[in-house]
């Protein structure tokens, strides 16, 4: 049975820092990417792609407006992807989710555009991220 587990959100200043975690089990994590989708509040579900990191060569993707704040990385021995969030603003502010796609199936322009939720495999139920001021 395929899972992703988010935890790791919060209420955090703007400024802070947090750390984002996304436990995967029941398919082998080396077979996939796996990428972080913001909900933001208030709005029809629609997720914003944040972060991606593929697994088969280490390609990792990061949004504009959160590029040299975020970083993605994974822990293959534990299966769990992170995201680690600096200086944190409140547009950052919305429900974290993370989800997976089989390598294969990337779209190439995956690096320069992120990634497109329609075609992620499975999906955790989120995390919320608040920053106030």
């Amino acid at each position: 049975q395929v899972q992703l587990v988010e935890s790791g959100g919060g209420l955090v200043q703007i400024g802070g820092s947090l750390r984002l975690s996304c436990t995967t089990s029941g398919f082998n994590l080396e077979d996939y990417a796996i990428g972080w989708f913001r909900q933001d509040p208030g709005k029809e579900r629609k997720e914003v792609s944040v972060s991606a990191i593929s697994h088969y060569d280490g390609a990792t993707y990061y949004a504009d407006a959160v590029k040299g704040r975020f970083t993605i990385s994974s822990d293959k021995t534990r299966n769990t992807v992170y995201l680690q969030m600096n200086n944190l603003k409140p547009e950052d502010t919305g429900i974290y989710t993370c989800a997976n796609i089989w390598t294969g199936g990337l779209n190439p322009s995956w690096l320069v555009e992120g990634l497109e939720p329609g075609a992620m495999s499975f999906w955790g139920d989120g995390t919320q991220v608040t920053v106030s001021a």
